[in-house]
């Protein structure tokens, strides 16, 4: 609720400007984008019930035209890809100033792409170094979202229910990790990711 009445401060700021709609949850996002044409959708990384970068997909998926601005408090070096790969036209942190985020929604709502300027280097230098990457960084988006949950402690059965598939599926996504990175269980996983600063 801060976070919204926050954008709705910033977004105010500029003239011609409206938020058409806000959803506290995936199911009320859902029931509105099938309601409604939007220019751009400002998508928080931590709605609740739900992984952002799950809820992402589907939104790729039933409305592949819609920008979308990934808005998270999670570091931008570890998470801005992942999201980008997910489908996602930009990524803004929650603390940055009310003209980056301004424009980071304007350059998205264009078709663009908004990242800040180490995000871009970060890119460039994984085109330069296709195979030098960190673990994290071979997994596929849902993959690290997997991965994420498992680093906070997560249980196959609590990840299962955020990410709406089966036990099992969720179990195949934790071998795969573990296949990718070359950990051998979940308490690499969580020391890695302490390590990494992704948690």
């Amino acid at each position: 609720m801060i976070i919204r009445r926050g954008m709705q401060l910033i977004v105010a700021k500029r003239a011609g400007w409206t938020i058409a709609a806000e959803a506290a949850n995936a199911e009320e996002l859902f029931e509105v984008l099938r309601q409604e044409h939007f220019d751009v959708l400002v998508l928080d990384l931590t709605l609740r019930e739900r992984s952002g970068i799950d809820i992402l997909g589907q939104i790729r998926r039933e409305h592949p035209a819609l920008p979308v601005l990934i808005l998270a408090s999670e570091p931008e070096e570890q998470y801005a890809l992942h999201c980008l790969r997910a489908g996602a036209r930009g990524y803004v942190q929650k603390d940055s100033s009310a003209d980056d985020i301004l424009g980071a929604i304007e350059r998205v709502a264009a078709g663009r792409t908004w990242v800040s300027a180490d995000v871009t280097e970060q890119m460039a230098q994984e085109l330069l170094r296709p195979t030098d990457k960190a673990p994290h960084q071979l997994l596929s988006p849902r993959e690290f979202e997997v991965f994420r949950m498992i680093a906070l402690g997560r249980t196959m059965s609590e990840i299962a229910a955020a990410l709406g598939v089966s036990v099992k599926t969720a179990s195949t996504y934790r071998a795969r990790i573990l296949e990718k990175t070359g950990f051998h269980g979940n308490a690499d996983i969580v020391g890695y990711a302490i390590r990494a600063g992704l948690i």
